[in-house]
């Protein structure tokens, strides 16, 4: 009998048939088409998650409406369906499966929990019962496949992290689905279809930019005055910043800081007092030492990744499993845990060793050689608890290189791999040493003491640091050396002044900050159990926060601003929602820590998984009743009139809904939104906008990518509420050359073969109908006006002057035009041909070509090229 080993890519699968193809009692695989074959076993693979929970009534063809009537959904038995993706493959795997000569089979999944659900999906789907085992690797390098293929662990081992990754699964997809499900039947009570995603961990993660959001909407800045000194020695000059000696921090002022005045007078004050006053001098010196940081999880990889590279927490973690499959060069990647098991040591001299062999300079190693050398010569690695500690290492150790040497990488990979190999050396360097200085220089005035002070850092021994390249303090640090002072001296105030700021909000998050919320998410739980239980995994696993991250973006949560991540006004409608229907669980990390701590439990065979799934069903019911209740109560909610005019109509009287002002009349067409592209708009907006029909401009809008814009916006003659944009420079050119009558040109012909009377105006752009110059006034007209009546003053590099314009617009053809160029450089020469009927406005009358000595060529038989390519080709 053979046994079938089933990995999750199939580039592991190769891996596996090529190691284990060499080990003691296997013959060599032979390579079929979706599988590896020798005298013994059979190696094949999913592609990922091949199955998944069926959404409702799919399996059985009945598809549940999306109303309260078919809540909550709460299947007894889970109905699994292959993916979109993953059918084909999953019908490779059941014949192997079901083959009469397998008797076994191995899990070869990734290590953990998803790598486990993986397996038993596809053994449930396809209904094989056979006996089975589990490889677990933590890397893909030879040794370590060999030695986890000689430890084999069984099914009944592997159970609590099945049953666990089971009720992960089906948890979040009740609770998603339920929550989902009800949340859109409240808010499609309107009428229409609102979608209105939820979950267990992406809504607790959005309420955290939510939260932030609000705080930044909210704040109001406020003025603050510093005052900067600089100071005279003997040895040279240093800079002071006044500070409050006896400062203690006031919670009703959480800005407030030791050196900043809130009154003007005050720093006008101590600017008055100390110009030109000697002051004395005393300093404190003390050592400080700064070790290296721990390796990487996938987490921090991420997070230092988009600070330097800006890559998305999706990219990094591309970049990092592609590294790890095809390359072979970095450890699992998928991985929260910054430490290494206690028998590694071994591993981890011999993938040093490797480093230090490399050519000094290469494309992949750079200059690594030397540093791991040193550790090397200096007996460095050694057996320490902020590199080895195996109670610190969960499913997978932290992410380091393999000691396989990658031969080509690109750009992207090539960052990656030398972020975590430098990490990885410089684990093992002592830490940093600086000389810190604190000197403060006080200044004596009728008993008033006013303290100025200066921060220095020397840096006495590089220690990690020199593995990335700092061998001292820069202009970019904190604190620089300073010039000394000697004992006793003074110091003269030689020029003291006041600086003028403004408290600022707190930044937006970007990825980097978003992923460290959601590793610590845990501080927000009071309970400390649970805050223990979310200190491991906090929101999401290091393996999904990307795809919890690009889910809120995609559901139009969140939108990106360059590096920012901005919460949407859909997503601050869904936390404010949440908080009001009662359900606010759904958007706390509490819920999330008491799932993981229960899931951590169960892993450890501690938990029950019927009791486990026996809450959740509970919980799924309870976020159905009371999103029922909230949606027939706003439903029941009676908004009185808004008291303004029609601004269409004249009737008096708006029917006022949740979301929007309309009129009571019925022919009437106007609607205007109480949030307009995301900005919410106050009543005091909503009136002024109704009796001018105009208001702005206004800050504040977001367009669809999240990016702000400024606008005023007006009411159109169809009752809409439309953007109304500032002009650019050239814009507010060419309407004033429409205010010229001497820059008329002649009528339009476009606009005359419409049936419309408007002109051709020079412009400094080119010639152009005055109904795409004028803007709103001749909105309507400009659809006409197709193909857009414009001529560029420059065609082809050839000026085009006020005659030719006129001749082309007024007889269709522009004369010839002599030594116009191609894009690639080519000169020719043509007529521009006016095409009322054509997309664009010109097209171009190319002269003969003469004849080439020698006679007419053959005709080559064939397709004829198109008339639009030949023109085009001609052009060139």
């Amino acid at each position: 009998m053979k046994t079938l080993i089933i990995a999750e890519k199939p580039s592991v699968a190769a891996d596996l048939a090529r190691v284990l193809g060499k080990g003691p009692g296997m013959s060599k695989f032979v390579k079929e088409k979706d599988y590896f074959e020798n005298d013994t076993h059979i190696i094949s693979s999913a592609i990922g998650h091949l199955v998944e929970l069926a959404l409702p009534g799919e399996a059985q063809g009945k598809k549940p409406s999306w109303k309260f009537d078919s809540l909550p959904i709460l299947p007894e038995k889970f109905d699994l369906q292959p993916r979109d993706d993953g059918e084909e493959r999953l019908k490779v795997l059941k014949r192997l499966m079901k083959r009469p000569d397998v008797g076994g089979i191995i899990n070869a999944c990734d290590a953990g929990r998803e790598g486990e659900l993986i397996f038993r999906y596809i053994v449930e789907a396809t209904g094989v019962r056979k006996p089975t085992q589990r490889l677990w690797m933590q890397s893909m390098t030879n040794a370590a496949i060999e030695k986890a293929f000689g430890q084999l662990r069984s099914d009944a081992e592997m159970l609590p992290l099945a049953h666990a990754a089971l009720c992960r699964s089906e948890s979040d997809w009740l609770v998603g689905i339920n929550a989902t499900r009800a949340l859109t039947a409240a808010n499609s009570r309107f009428g229409g279809f609102r979608l209105t995603p939820a979950g267990r961990v992406q809504t607790p993660t959005l309420a955290i930019l939510v939260a932030r959001e609000k705080e930044i909407m909210s704040f109001v800045p406020r003025a603050y005055w510093e005052v900067i000194g600089e100071f005279g020695v003997t040895a040279g000059e240093y800079y002071g910043r006044w500070f409050q000696e006896d400062f203690q921090k006031d919670e009703g002022n959480p800005h407030a800081r030791a050196e900043r005045l809130w009154d003007q007078a005050e720093a006008d004050a101590i600017v008055a007092r100390t110009q030109g006053r000697k002051g004395t001098v005393t300093e404190v010196k003390k050592p400080a030492r700064q070790a290296s940081p721990l390796l990487y999880d996938l987490t921090s990889l991420q997070r230092e990744a988009s600070n330097r590279f800006g890559f998305s927490a999706r990219r990094t973690l591309q970049l990092a499993q592609a590294l790890y499959e095809k390359h072979k060069a970095l450890t699992y990647p998928r991985t929260d845990s910054r430490y290494l098991p206690e028998d590694y040591l071994g591993t981890v001299k011999d993938t040093m060793r490797t480093l230090a062999r490399a050519e000094e300079g290469g494309s992949v190693v750079g200059n690594l050689p030397k540093f791991a050398a040193r550790l090397l010569d200096e007996n460095r690695i050694i057996p320490t608890k902020r590199v080895f500690d195996g109670s610190k290492v969960s499913d997978h150790f932290a992410i380091i290189p393999t000691g396989q040497l990658p031969s080509k990488l690109d750009e992207a990979e090539q960052k990656l791999f030398d972020m975590v190999s430098r990490r990885f050396i410089a684990v093992f360097y002592p830490a940093a040493e600086f000389e810190v200085t604190t000197r403060i220089t006080r200044i004596t005035t009728d008993k008033i003491i006013d303290a100025f002070k200066t921060d220095g850092k020397v840096l006495l021994l590089p220690g990690w640091l020199e593995v990335y390249g700092k061998k001292s303090i820069g202009d970019d640090d904190e604190a620089a050396t300073l010039c000394p002072v000697q004992e006793g001296e003074t110091a003269t105030g030689i020029a003291i002044d006041k600086r003028e700021d403004v408290t600022r909000p707190p930044p937006h998050y970007n990825e980097a900050t978003l992923l460290s919320s959601m590793e610590g998410a845990g501080k927000l739980v009071d309970d400390e159990e649970l805050r223990e239980a979310m200190s491991e995994r906090g929101l999401g696993t290091p393996a999904t926060r990307a795809a919890i991250i690009e889910g809120l973006l995609q559901d139009g949560y969140l939108a990106r601003n360059q590096r920012d991540l901005v919460a949407t006004s859909k997503g601050i409608a869904l936390i404010d929602q949440l908080h009001e229907a009662g359900v606010e669980a759904l958007a706390s990390p509490e819920m999330t820590g008491q799932w993981e701590h229960k899931l951590k439990l169960m892993e450890q065979g501690q938990a029950e998984r019927t009791t486990f799934m026996r809450e959740i069903r509970e919980l799924a019911a309870q976020i159905v009743q009371r999103t029922r209740h909230y949606a027939e109560t706003k439903v029941e909610e009676v908004f009185p009139d808004f008291q303004a005019t029609c601004p269409l109509c004249g009737a008096h009287g708006l029917k006022n809904i949740a979301t929007s002002l309309s009129c009571h009349t019925p022919k009437c067409t106007l609607r205007v939104g109480k949030t307009i592209a995301q900005r919410p708009m106050s009543e005091a907006e909503l009136h002024e906008l109704l009796e001018k029909k105009f208001l702005g401009p206004l800050h504040g809008f977001k367009n669809r990518f999240g990016k702000d814009f400024d606008a005023a916006v007006e009411i159109d003659t169809k009752g809409k509420v439309a953007f109304v944009f500032a002009k650019s420079p050239e814009q507010e050119a060419a309407l004033e050359s429409v205010q010229d009558p001497a820059n008329r040109l002649c009528p339009c012909p476009v606009c005359a073969a419409a049936g419309q009377n408007f002109f051709i105006y020079d412009t400094p752009a080119g010639y152009t109908c005055e109904v795409h110059l004028r803007g709103d006034a001749t909105a309507a007209a400009a659809k006409k006006c197709k193909p857009k009546a414009h001529l560029g003053k420059v065609m082809c590099g050839h000026d085009i002057d006020r005659a030719t314009a006129l001749k082309f617009f007024t007889e269709g053809d522009s004369g010839m035009l002599k030594g116009m160029k191609s894009k690639k450089g080519r000169t020719f020469d043509a007529n521009l041909l006016l095409n009322l009927k054509g997309k664009w406005l010109t097209e171009f009358k190319f002269a003969p070509r003469e004849k080439a000595p020698g006679g007419p060529k053959k005709r080559v038989f064939g397709k004829k090229m198109p008339a639009k390519k030949s023109a085009k080709v001609a052009a060139e």
